[in-house]
């Protein structure tokens, strides 16, 4: 991360400690009495300040309100469709983002089945020292429980047909408004988009968003990355399903030296673009998901993003993968699931996923140091010199595993190229050669040995046809290897020519 960026965002977190200590709050969970003391303390103040938003096909929103049956029919509402109601979260300047109307406009216009659309607009509360618009988020998720109580009541909205998308603090006030309802039954669903950490990191799950809050819970976690014992988004795993792309920490083009593409964009906004770049792309992959329904961005359950980037975690057995997004596959589980996966810097954000090991015999004393490229040829793209390093070296007769990942579909792959980029590997890879096709006495000096390969899509879940066995040259009529290094080639073409 750039230390330019690293400076803010200690900045952004340093002002969260003035406000509190400003206040004489602490950064820490607070318990849930007096929690609740404060928001009913604030009560009679605040009750009449979040609005509630309907969106018809056009337009900015149309206000609706607890027992006006009227402004419902004003406003379009469908009581025979799902809603799906949007939560924004802590706000700098009072004024409602830009995401929101993108978001809107992708509900609206993407979905095969209509849905009403709404808005929680609580920006009146939500604009305030971060520690007091925590304590406000309570009470606008009783206010939006109220709302949806109304709504089955007098509409007859089955509560099982809401869906709530909470950005930041509006995670947690969806969890309050599932927690708070009332009843026997949940809420069908929630998504907390790199739901808040500060002051709810640790916390009690009666005290944050939980997968307890609906019958479905899922989170996407974007901005996790720790300063000064804090993090903007929560690292924890708060739901049925938790998405953690690229690690969750930081993401992909947000990175301070994309600040010129952001003054394109935003102009003088760039910089606070810049800065909440990570955390509000929890929303762009959301929106994405709709924006793109053929191309949906498979995450993978894993332990940690290490692994992952081991390729260790491309299954789809048994539950272990899920869609991100709009479209998951709502399975409710009894231990919250972490899943990762890798994405672009832009929209569209999806990538393949491919584990490679392959399978080295080292027959020198020392691990050798190297660097290869890897060419890909599928049956609808090809992929050019994707670089390949093993930073721990290659050691004797030891399979390495490690993930690629690919921007475009390129089929089911058909050929893969190596070219070495040490000049003193192809004499090594050349003892392979000659014990392939014995062209002469083979030389006895010691060399590193490529032996098998074996690949596998994490999207369609297939593996290569055949271990590939270099010292028996066991290729496939759909799976060939060529070695490249100085102009010298083996070529891998047909099975018939193999064997």
């Amino acid at each position: 991360m750039d230390t330019s960026l690293l400076s803010v965002t200690i900045l952004l977190i340093l002002s969260i400690f003035i406000q509190s200590n400003a206040h004489g709050q602490s950064l820490k969970p607070e318990p849930v009495g007096r929690r609740t003391q404060a928001v009913e303390t604030n009560k009679t103040l605040h009750e009449t300040k979040t609005r509630f938003l309907l969106f018809r096909e056009t337009g900015r929103g149309c206000q609706i309100q607890i027992d006006r049956l009227d402004r419902l029919q004003e406003c379009g509402f469908n009581s025979s469709l799902p809603l799906v109601m949007i939560i924004h979260g802590w706000s700098v300047n009072g004024i409602l983002e830009n995401w929101i109307w993108q978001l809107v406009a992708a509900l609206k216009s993407q979905l095969a089945q209509p849905v009403n659309v709404g808005l929680v607009d609580w920006i009146a509360l939500a604009q305030n020292h971060y520690t007091i618009a925590v304590s406000n988020t309570r009470l606008v998720g009783k206010e939006v429980a109220a709302l949806l109580r109304w709504l089955e009541e007098s509409a007859q909205l089955s509560r099982s047909h809401v869906h709530l998308i909470g950005y930041s603090l509006g995670a947690h006030v969806s969890g309050f408004a599932g927690s708070s309802i009332g009843g026997t039954r949940k809420i069908g669903r929630i998504t907390g988009l790199d739901p808040a950490g500060p002051l709810f990191e640790g916390s009690s799950p009666n005290d944050r968003l939980s997968p307890d809050d609906a019958d479905f819970v899922d989170a996407i976690h974007t901005f996790t990355r720790e300063y000064m014992g804090l993090s903007v988004g929560i690292k924890q795993p708060i739901g049925h399903y938790d998405f953690y792309p690229n690690g969750g920490s930081f993401q992909p083009g947000c990175h301070f030296l994309e600040l010129y593409r952001h003054i394109a964009q935003h102009g003088f906004n760039a910089i606070t673009q810049t800065i909440k770049c990570s955390h509000e792309r929890s929303v762009h992959l959301f929106i994405d998901s709709l924006l793109h329904a053929g191309t949906q961005s498979m995450a993978y359950l894993c332990r940690d993003m290490d692994s992952f980037s081991q390729g260790l975690c491309l299954s789809c057995k048994k539950g272990r993968c899920n869609t991100l997004g709009y479209h998951v596959r709502q399975e409710p589980q009894s231990k919250s699931k972490r899943l990762f996966l890798v994405t672009r810097a832009q929209s569209p954000f999806k990538v393949y996923h491919y584990n490679f090991k392959i399978h080295f015999i080292n027959q020198s004393e020392k691990p050798t140091q190297t660097t290869f490229t890897m060419s890909l040829l599928g049956t609808k793209e090809k992929m050019q010199k994707i670089p390949i390093t093993l930073d721990k070296g290659i050691a004797s007769n030891k399979t390495y595993s490690f993930l690629i990942t690919l921007e475009v579909d390129i089929g089911e792959l058909v050929m893969i190229k190596f070219k070495w980029e040490s000049s003193a590997v192809w004499a090594n890879v050349w003892n392979t050669v000659q014990t392939i096709i014995p062209w002469g006495p083979r030389p006895h000096h010691s060399g590193l040995l490529l032996k098998t390969i074996r690949v596998k899509a994490g999207e369609t879940q297939q593996r290569s046809p055949n271990m590939i066995n270099l010292g028996r040259l066991n290729c496939s009529l759909l799976f060939c290897i060529e070695l490249f290094s100085h102009g010298s080639l083996v070529h891998c073409s047909a099975a018939s020519e193999l064997r």
